[in-house]
């Protein structure tokens, strides 16, 4: 094992998920925005399990900052300042309430963090993971139309890359943030079968894995919502109702631990392409929505994605190039 590298790996489930690559004697590389947060949990990692830690300023909502930290990293890792790479976790997101936003870019905000942002910085980072890497995506059991967990926070529409990234410009309508979320976890698992699709067709052995950490209260997804939703999120009486009415729930530990085991147990190594969810203290492999095996859709998403990245042809690596000309066969 050299180092695995997390986004958001400093608060709620990522800061779980570190503590237990930590506490395995995994170096990381933690990518946030703030130095200011992610340098007392790198510190605190360092102190207590005796491993290497790199800070990595990285703002997935911003391709200009995903740009300036994948190249960081590669002279890190040339320079042998982190001995190389053999995971990345894309776990940073959020939902977005309130009046809709837009990246730097000018992407709207919800597209831009949950999707643009990791799909970019996979494809920069890929030739550096180790021959057989794994790159694992946090999604959400939202993505789902026909889960509860679907219906409560608002069904998915059309995964479309250009309509989702522009979604409320020039005085179109709205979406709303639960839809906007749900798809851009829609997408999120598109991608990460789509990268499995196209490693596989490149003989290529690293795994793509996507994993539903459930529902969580107390991790910072509701930061956006009134302080009365936020308490009843995390008391005993609202965690009962949600598993009767069929939600999926976790708790932080455990699925903060779920997901370390997604990007280093041995027992993982040959399960790319698949979707993993915890619920109620349990592990497993999963179908994900109908929609997100869909491979025409899922395609077009990908080359869609990477022209709203600005992708070069000296980006795209090698492993990825194979199955252009399939792409365009599916449109």
């Amino acid at each position: 094992m050299t180092s695995i590298l997390i986004t958001g790996g400093h608060s709620g489930i990522g800061l779980a998920a570190s503590r237990a690559l930590a506490a395995r004697h995994v170096d990381l590389v933690l990518a946030g925005r703030s130095e200011e947060r992610v340098r007392p949990v790198a510190d605190e990692l360092s102190a207590r399990h005796g491993v290497s830690v790199t800070t990595l300023t990285l703002d997935v909502a911003s391709l200009a900052s995903v740009r300036s930290a994948a190249a960081r990293l590669r002279t890190l890792i040339a320079s042998g300042a982190v001995p190389g790479l053999d995971a990345i976790v894309c776990n940073a997101g959020g939902r977005f309430d309130g009046a809709v936003s837009y990246s730097p870019e000018g992407y709207e905000t919800t597209f831009a963090t949950n999707c643009l942002g990791h799909f970019l910085l996979v494809e920069l980072l890929l030739p550096s993971l180790s021959e057989r890497g794994r790159v694992v995506y946090t999604a959400s059991g939202t993505h789902d139309p026909d889960s509860m967990d679907g219906r409560l926070v608002g069904a998915v529409v059309e995964p479309d890359a250009e309509a989702l990234a522009t979604n409320g410009r020039d005085g179109g309508k709205v979406l709303s943030a639960g839809k906007r979320y749900s798809t851009s976890k829609l997408c999120t698992v598109m991608y990460a079968y789509e990268l499995d699709r196209r490693l596989r067709a490149a003989g290529s052995a690293v795994s793509s894995i996507v994993f539903d950490p459930g529902a969580v209260p107390g991790t910072g997804f509701l930061r956006d919502m009134p302080g009365p939703v936020r308490w009843a999120s995390r008391t005993a009486a609202m965690k009962w109702v949600s598993r009767r009415m069929g939600v999926t729930t976790s708790d932080v530990g455990f699925s903060g631990a779920s997901l370390a085991a997604l990007a280093a147990d041995p027992d993982y190594a040959r399960v790319s392409g698949s979707y993993f969810q915890a619920r109620e203290g349990v592990l497993s492999a999963v179908r994900s929505a109908r929609l997100s095996y869909d491979t025409r859709r899922a395609a077009r998403l990908w080359d869609d994605s990477g022209r709203l990245v600005a992708l070069t042809d000296d980006e795209e690596p090698p492993q990825l190039r194979s199955s252009q000309l399939r792409s365009s066969q599916l449109r």
